[in-house]
C-alpha cells in the first residue's frame, strides 16, 4: 500500500522538489531560513520543520518509503505548486517568498 502511494505522487515529487538534501540541509542552518514562514504553532516554521523532513526523504531508499511519506510528499507538493503561483514581481532573490519555498525543498531561481 505505501509503496503504491510513494509511487503516485514521486514524479510530481520530483518536479516540486529540486534542491539536494545537501543544499536542503545547508539551507536550513541559515539565519534566511529559520526567519520566514508560519510560527503560529511557536519556535520552529511549518515549514522549517518540513524541510527537516524532506531531507530525510531525499536521504531514504524509495522502497523504505511508507504511506505517512507519502501523504508528506503529497502536501510538499501542493504548497511548491501554490506558492509558484504566487510569485511577486520583479527580483526575487532575497525574498521571504523564495526563502519559503527553499524551506519545502524548492529553489525557484533554479528552474
Amino acid at each position: 500500500m505505501g509503496a503504491d502511494a510513494v509511487d503516485a505522487i514521486w514524479d510530481d515529487w520530483n518536479d516540486a522538489v529540486n534542491m539536494t538534501a545537501e543544499e536542503l540541509e545547508s539551507w536550513l542552518a541559515t539565519p534566511e531560513s529559520h526567519g520566514v514562514g508560519d510560527k503560529s504553532a511557536g519556535g520552529e516554521s511549518t515549514g522549517h520543520r518540513s524541510g527537516r523532513r524532506i531531507v530525510r526523504l531525499l536521504r531514504a531508499d524509495r522502497a523504505d518509503l511508507g504511506e505517512d511519506d507519502a501523504a508528506h510528499m503529497r502536501k510538499v507538493v501542493g504548497y511548491v505548486r501554490r506558492h509558484l503561483a504566487q510569485r511577486p514581481d520583479g527580483d526575487v532573490t532575497d525574498t521571504p517568498w523564495r526563502y519559503s519555498l527553499m524551506n519545502w525543498g524548492h529553489d525557484p531561481l533554479k528552474d
